[in-house]
Order: C-alpha cells, then sequence, then structure tokens
C-alpha cells in the first residue's frame, strides 16, 4: 500500500504547496483513490510534483463537509471526470465557524452536490473486499473541545454541529487494515471504539488529524485532555500518523507518551507503513 499526503497546513521535506487542508493520495492492489482534495487547487500541484498521475484515480472519499477537505474537487474533477465521488448524506449543509467575534462559512461550495460523480453514502457501505465506510458515531467520550464553536445553519438559527457528516474509511489489504479519518471531529477514541464495535479488534495503523488544535489557546483543561487521550491511545497496538487538525502543541503532548507510536505527516511526505 503506498500512501502520500498530498498537502498539509505544515511544510515537509519535499519542496511542496501547504496550506490549511489535507488530501492523501492511497494506491491498493486495486485502487488508485483520494481522501479528501485540500482546501484549495494546491493539491493538484503538488501531485504533479510528487509524480502522481490524477487522471488515474478511481475513487474519491470525502471525509466530512468542510471546506478545506473538499475544496478542491471542483478542479479535481476538470482533470478526472470518471472517479466515483463518496461523500455521507449531509455533507453539503450549511456548516459554520461561529464564536462571539466571528461567522465564516467553512462548508462545501454548493456546486460540488450538482455533480453526477457523486454517490451519496447513507451509514455504513462496504465498497469492496478493500474499502469500506462506517460511520454514526454517537459517543462523546474526551470530545474535542474545538468543536464547540462549530456550527450548522439551519432556518431558525445555529445550532451545534454533531459531525453526522463524518465518514470513516478502512483499507484492507494483506490481512491488514488502515483506518483514516479526516479530522476526527467525533473523537479518535469514539471513533476506535466503533471501529472495535465493527471488527473485534483494532487497526494495524490509524492516519487522522485529531481536532485538537485552538487557535484562541489551550486551558489546562484542554493540555489535561489531550494526555488523557494520549495515554488511551498509548494501549492500542497501533501505529498514529496525524497532522493537519491536530495542533503543534497537541502534537507534542501526545509525542511525549506515545513516542515512535506516533509520527506527524507533513505536505509531500509518504508514510510508510510497518
Amino acid at each position: 500500500m503506498k500512501i502520500i499526503n498530498l498537502i498539509e497546513n505544515t511544510k515537509g521535506s519535499k519542496e511542496c504547496f501547504f496550506e490549511h487542508g489535507l488530501s492523501f493520495y492511497i494506491e491498493t492492489h486495486n485502487h488508485k483513490l483520494l481522501m479528501d482534495t485540500g482546501a484549495t487547487n494546491g493539491f493538484l500541484a503538488n501531485a504533479e510534483a510528487l509524480g502522481v498521475d490524477l487522471k488515474k484515480v478511481d475513487t474519491v472519499i470525502l471525509s466530512h463537509g468542510h471546506y478545506d477537505h473538499a475544496g478542491g474537487i471542483l478542479e479535481f474533477v476538470k482533470q478526472n471526470p470518471n472517479a466515483g465521488i463518496f461523500m455521507k448524506r449531509h455533507a453539503d449543509g450549511e456548516y459554520y465557524h461561529k464564536n462571539d467575534t466571528m461567522e465564516k462559512y467553512i462548508g462545501i461550495d454548493p456546486q460540488i452536490k450538482n455533480l453526477s460523480q457523486i454517490e451519496w453514502v447513507d451509514g455504513n457501505r462496504k465498497l469492496d473486499e478493500e474499502l469500506f465506510l462506517f460511520s454514526g458515531i454517537t459517543g462523546r467520550k474526551l470530545w474535542p473541545s474545538g468543536n464547540l464553536e462549530l456550527k450548522i445553519k439551519k432556518k431558525d438559527g445555529f445550532y451545534q454541529d454533531e459531525f453526522s457528516h463524518e465518514q470513516y474509511l478502512v483499507i484492507e489489504e494483506d490481512k491488514k487494515r488502515v483506518l483514516l479519518s479526516g479530522c476526527a471531529h467525533n473523537g479518535i477514541l469514539n471513533i476506535l471504539e466503533e471501529y472495535r464495535n465493527i471488527y473485534n479488534s483494532f487497526p494495524e495503523a490509524v492516519i487522522s488529524g485529531f481536532h485538537m488544535q485552538k487557535k484562541s489557546g489551550y486551558a489546562q483543561e484542554d493540555l489535561e485532555m489531550v494526555r488523557k487521550i494520549a495515554m488511551e491511545l498509548k494501549k492500542m497496538p497501533t501505529k498514529f500518523y496525524t497532522g493537519h487538525c491536530t495542533g503543534e502543541i497537541p502534537y507534542q503532548i501526545l509525542k511525549e507518551c506515545l513516542g515512535s507510536q506516533i509520527e506527524y505527516v507533513h505536505s509531500g511526505d509518504e508514510i510508510q507503513l510497518l
């Protein structure tokens, strides 16, 4: 399995564009696929620089309905009009980052939902012997506090986003499973709990942002939550690869606890699965 980060928030060792966004290119025995497409078309230039031919991609998975994961879709389909795009139902909702001083739309471009390649996913869905999508996370154990400013706009006002539009990809190859998420808004521990309900085991690897970053700064309880999450992850026989929305300070805490069990993935990096 080949996994290359096409774009992420931080500069890597290769000369790749970076932005507040996320996109992975993955090759399996039977597929060439994308997990998310970044915030802009920057991932397209990076793919070319990294020798990735996006015209050969057959499947696109959108992890959830935020612009920094879906921003490149419209430009991608101009290059590749044939790849199926799997989006969770309601990923086209009106999602906002809202607090006392700001109100910013962070949903996807409304044009995306009209693409003929879109396949809407309701609940869990097995695509084939390699690819499986699951969702429906309701647990709130150590739920990221940064989610509290993320809202959905409805006719009568703003409501807390419950992230029903988030889905997770499991890739199974050579009797090993890799779990991919975009931001793990529902909480990485809750997502892994649902994974265990499905597979009765842990994945060999998890690739995901952990949504621990807070631009407004970290209270002591935020940092303590990160430590608690790290201690739970440490119990698992799983290698973790993270970036994007995890945040520098939370990653330092995770790294102190998990050591070589966790790695940060920068823009342009290739993940070498053990």
